[in-house]
């Protein structure tokens, strides 16, 4: 990943965005560094799909400033265009041509030639794996095939910023951790990878850094084990018979803190099954996106 000093591949400042009355993101602060895995979590309604139609210039701010790869949407969209690369929640592939045809057209669209488009496809149907389904029509592709052909037409022109909107939605579990590895490897090539997603485990499986959306506003950045330490630490867990919570105790997770918390257990006499509990980022969503941490946060803000 690069290093902090570099210009962000994605500078949000301030960014609103309202349709009709409904204020959508109310003032969105962010920043991405170039070469990471960056993943925006919020729950339906808080403002994620909106957020990445305004920074691939398909929606214009109300507010703020948004560069992309160093250039400004709002400003030069053409110049962003160039630049980035969108994958979104359903495939824009032909089911009628095969996986090779599809490429080799779009790599045609990008002003390759013709000879020239067609070792492009080949090298990136090699690259996501589909060389051996390159002669087959797309409507025959399993839905993880979909999806790394997508991905493929998306790096014909190898784009600065990639762009995922939910990219493994409806992918059953072999072809999300297939992409997943994917996804991997355009981020060690360089690639800036920014996305959005529902599955909690893939952002902390992904992400370099990941930042909690809610009401329109960024509530929490960071890793996953730093937000994963706001919301507490280890827990050991007394579990009776039937799984139902008995008795738990805190502790760091080391050797000595897990012994004394069996200690603890031990001497009040307690019978049952043992777990350790970490803070998942389940916890996490749970504890900033409640509509108690909303009142929370409100209060907080109208005190400052």
């Amino acid at each position: 990943m690069a290093h902090d000093s570099t210009p962000p591949a994605i500078d949000v400042r301030g960014l609103r965005k309202a349709f009709g009355t409904q204020v959508v993101l109310g003032g969105l602060d962010l920043a991405v560094h170039r070469g990471e895995v960056f993943a925006l979590l919020g729950p339906n309604g808080a403002g994620k799909t909106t957020t990445i139609n305004v920074l691939t210039t398909l929606t214009r701010p109300d507010a703020g400033t948004v560069t992309v790869a160093g250039v400004d949407v709002a400003a030069d969209p053409d110049g962003v265009k160039r630049r980035i690369s969108l994958t979104g929640q359903s495939t824009a592939v032909d089911d009628v041509l095969t996986g090779i045809e599809n490429v080799t057209m779009l790599g045609r669209l990008s002003g390759l030639s013709p000879r020239a488009a067609r070792a492009r496809a080949a090298e990136l149907l090699e690259r996501f794996e589909l060389s051996d389904a390159a002669s087959k029509r797309v409507g025959a592709y399993s839905g993880g095939m979909r999806r790394r052909l997508d991905l493929a037409l998306s790096f014909v022109v190898t784009p600065e910023v990639l762009f995922l909107d939910e990219p493994t939605t409806g992918l059953d579990t072999r072809s999300r951790r297939e992409l997943w590895d994917v996804i991997r490897t355009l981020a060690a090539a360089g690639t800036t990878v920014f996305l959005t997603t529902q599955y909690l485990e893939e952002a902390d499986q992904l992400a370099d850094r990941i930042a909690v959306l809610d009401g329109g506003r960024v509530v929490a950045t960071g890793t996953a084990a730093q937000l994963k330490s706001r919301v507490g630490g280890d827990t050991v867990e007394l579990h009776d018979a039937h799984g139902d919570l008995l008795r738990e105790v805190p502790t760091d997770g080391s050797v000595s803190d897990l012994r004394r918390a069996l200690d603890v257990l031990d001497e009040a006499g307690a019978e049952g099954v043992v777990t350790l509990r970490r803070p998942s980022l389940d916890d996490v969503f749970l504890a900033l996106t409640s509509p108690e941490a909303r009142r929370t946060a409100a209060a907080e803000k109208e005190i400052a």
